[in-house]
């Protein structure tokens, strides 16, 4: 590559060529299903990690605004396509819970890291309250609309038996509602939406183009790959389905982007941290999880409802309660990131049997 390049581009780009070949061949030449597992869930991250530089790259020449549109769009492609395929594979009870852990995942343990490597490095850090506000409460919304078709089963209502036409109804409406925030996302100034210029070299516009669609192309690939070790996988590390999705398979698909969030934290850039971080699990409710819900029949999924497992559905929502009450003074500690990990951990530790 020429000097347009820097190094970690150089680094990404190998690294996820290297991966995909290596899961390819884990995939075929029977490395073993743990073995296979492993490899293809570093793949995927790392190709995660190439969608996200690939987008931020575009963002000088599409402006701030469609970028974070474009970003909303194919920043959770390798936990769509990972979903997909498990629902193809009828592991509903893994992608339900890999939705939700992939909002845990940001909620406690990505930002409870950027609160405590903040934190100790730096004392307590202050940010920009009425945005953060603005999406836990966003985030909190969506969370109730997606709890309210397990609530009608549970609670046995007269609409319990047609949970999926009103899960159909939930995912149109949080679709609409994403739909009708495009705009306004379209118009925002530069403020807010990316971080500050670090002096990276910018690359040309047709790369960028191509390594988006070749990194989308290879995710949905690997996902093929990680998705068919899965099962195995899980048999013999003794594991459960749930435990399997909501830490493991949720992990893989966005940790080492989120990895960023927790270096602008440690960078003294709370305000840039806390944005990118609650803005993923805010994607995953407006959008991810009402995509799955509307393509699942095209995978010969059509029983797959938001009808969650209760344990499920009061971990979600006592995440997100907690994430709103955490951002609400604008003031992060290393304790209050200590905590948050701590809580992670245990709600994690609930699923493992099951």
């Amino acid at each position: 590559m020429s000097s347009t390049y820097s190094r970690g581009d150089r680094i990404v780009v190998a690294g996820s060529l290297a991966l995909t070949a290596l899961a390819g061949v884990a995939r075929y030449a029977g490395f073993g299903d743990v073995l296979a597992f492993v490899i293809a869930g570093l793949a995927i991250g790392v190709l995660a990690s190439l969608v996200g530089r690939s987008v931020d790259q575009l963002a000088d020449r599409l402006g701030a605004g469609a970028t974070g549109v474009v970003q909303s769009a194919l920043g959770n492609l390798p936990e769509l396509f990972i979903a997909l395929f498990a629902l193809h594979a009828g592991l509903i009870g893994v992608v339900q819970a890999a939705v939700v852990g992939s909002v845990l995942a940001n909620v406690l343990l990505v930002m409870g890291l950027a609160f405590f490597v903040g934190g100790v490095k730096h004392g307590a850090q202050r940010f920009d309250a009425p945005r953060a506000r603005e999406i836990a409460l966003l985030l909190l919304l969506s969370v109730a609309a997606l709890a309210v078709p397990t609530l009608t089963s549970v609670m046995h209502t007269p609409a319990s038996g047609h949970e999926r036409p009103l899960s159909v109804i939930v995912a149109v409406v949080l679709l609409l509602v994403f739909a009708a925030s495009v705009p306004g996302s379209l118009r925002r100034s530069n403020e807010g939406n990316h971080v500050e210029d670090l002096g990276e070299a910018r690359w040309p516009f047709p790369v960028a183009l191509a390594l988006l669609a070749a990194s989308g192309v290879l995710a949905a690939l690997v996902s093929d790959w990680f998705v068919h070790a899965l099962e195995p996988a899980i048999l013999s590390l003794g594991i459960s389905q749930a435990f399997a999705g909501l830490v493991v398979v949720a992990i893989a698909g966005n940790a080492v982007e989120n990895v960023i969030g927790i270096q602008l934290a440690a960078r003294n850039q709370p305000d840039f941290a806390l944005s990118l971080v609650l803005q993923s699990p805010l994607q995953i409710a407006l959008v991810l999880a009402p995509a799955l819900l509307l393509l699942a029949p095209a995978v010969g999924a059509a029983g797959f409802t938001l009808v969650l497992p209760p344990l499920l559905l009061v971990a979600l929502v006592l995440a997100v309660l907690v994430t709103v009450f955490v951002v609400f003074d604008g003031e992060s500690t290393w304790l209050e990131g200590l905590m948050m990990l701590g809580l992670y951990v245990v709600i994690a530790a609930a699923f493992w049997w099951g």
